[in-house]
Parts: structure tokens; C-alpha cells; sequence
């Protein structure tokens, strides 16, 4: 009896192991092929970043429009990039759509744009727009006044 036990016991260490490991293969696409996450690359976290602000500036400034076809080539050359860094479509959407992904990158966005002012209020989004138009940032490059 105690040898079926201890089966029994062995048995379900090695499924909650795999559970574990399958939960951290979907969690952090492309660890498992010893690929660096996406956010730790430079090239394609801060080109993105620059998208993902200049359209939360866009979609709240009534003053300022995007450069919208602009944008979606820069991610059409992310893409690209990250595909010949080796990482596949799904993985690339899978670091894209991520909830926590999404969370952290707008974290980093809140914590620009509250130098500007009220986060909650849309003259802020227009200022740092303006800001980074004058600047002919990444950011800004994305932008342009109505």
C-alpha cells in the first residue's frame, strides 16, 4: 500500500511540475528557447512604447492627431525585427496582447505624462504631446496638431 502511495505521490509532483512549467511557457513566450523577453529589447520595447503613447495621445487630446499609417509601419518593422530575432508571430502577439504587459507599459506612461499634469485630465495628454512634436521625438514623430 505504501508503495502505491508513494507512486501516487511521485506522480502528482510531476503534473503539478509540468502544470508549473506549462503556466510559465505561456506566461513568458520565448523562455523556453532561451530567448530574452521582449520588453528586455530595446529595439522593439521603446519603438512599441512610442506607438502605445502617441495613440493613448491621439485617442485623448482633441487637439493633436496621429500620424496613424506612420505607426502601423513602425509596428510592421517590429515585427519583422523580432521575427528575425527569432521570435514567432504568436509570441510576438502573445508579449502584445498581455494583460500584464499592457499594465506595465501603461504604469511607465502614467508616470511620464504625470509630469505634465493631472493624468486624468486631457490638456496633459495635448501638453506632452505638444512637447514631444516640438521635440521630433519617437513619440512625436508619431503626432501631428489638428
Amino acid at each position: 500500500m505504501s508503495l502505491t502511495k508513494s507512486n501516487a505521490a511521485r506522480h502528482s509532483t510531476k503534473a503539478a511540475a509540468g502544470a508549473a512549467l506549462a503556466a510559465m511557457l505561456v506566461a513568458a513566450p520565448g523562455l523556453a528557447a532561451g530567448k530574452p523577453s521582449l520588453r528586455d529589447i530595446p529595439e522593439i520595447e521603446d519603438p512599441l512604447f512610442a506607438v502605445a503613447v502617441a495613440n493613448e495621445i491621439r485617442e485623448t487630446c482633441p487637439t493633436i492627431a496621429g500620424r496613424v499609417t506612420k505607426g502601423i509601419g513602425v509596428l510592421w518593422k517590429l515585427r519583422a525585427r523580432a521575427n528575425q530575432l527569432g521570435y514567432t508571430d504568436a509570441e510576438i502577439t502573445a508579449y502584445v496582447r498581455s494583460p500584464d504587459e499592457k499594465a506595465r507599459m501603461r504604469a511607465k506612461g502614467m508616470k511620464i505624462l504625470a509630469k505634465y499634469g493631472p493624468v486624468n485630465d486631457p490638456q496633459t495628454y495635448c501638453a506632452y504631446g505638444r512637447s514631444e512634436i516640438a521635440k521630433g521625438s519617437a513619440i512625436g514623430a508619431l503626432l501631428k496638431e489638428k
